[in-house]
């Protein structure tokens, strides 16, 4: 059973990233900085996880919220849904 957005918010870092990684659909991944995002959809939201390749670690796992300044990282790459809070 997929997570619903609270009930994920609320996982530890572990848990977070085993959800991901046996429910999660990968959708695309950028670099920023000293990080690579990955971008995830889980049932009807998407999740950014946060890769410090340098420290070759995962440093944090964001719900990504409907801000015109996270979406626009992603814009060029992929066609985003207009609603991402269905």
């Amino acid at each position: 059973m997929i997570p619903s957005r609270e009930d994920f918010s609320v996982m530890i870092l572990k848990e977070q990233i085993k959800t991901l990684y046996e429910k999660g659909e990968f959708v695309v991944a950028i670099r920023y900085y000293d990080y690579k995002i990955n971008l995830y959809l889980l049932g009807q939201f998407y999740v950014e996880v946060f890769f410090h390749h340098l420290h070759d670690r995962i440093e944090k796992i964001d719900i990504l919220e409907g801000s015109p300044t996270r979406l626009k990282f992603y814009s060029d790459q992929i066609k985003l849904p207009a609603n991402l809070h269905a």
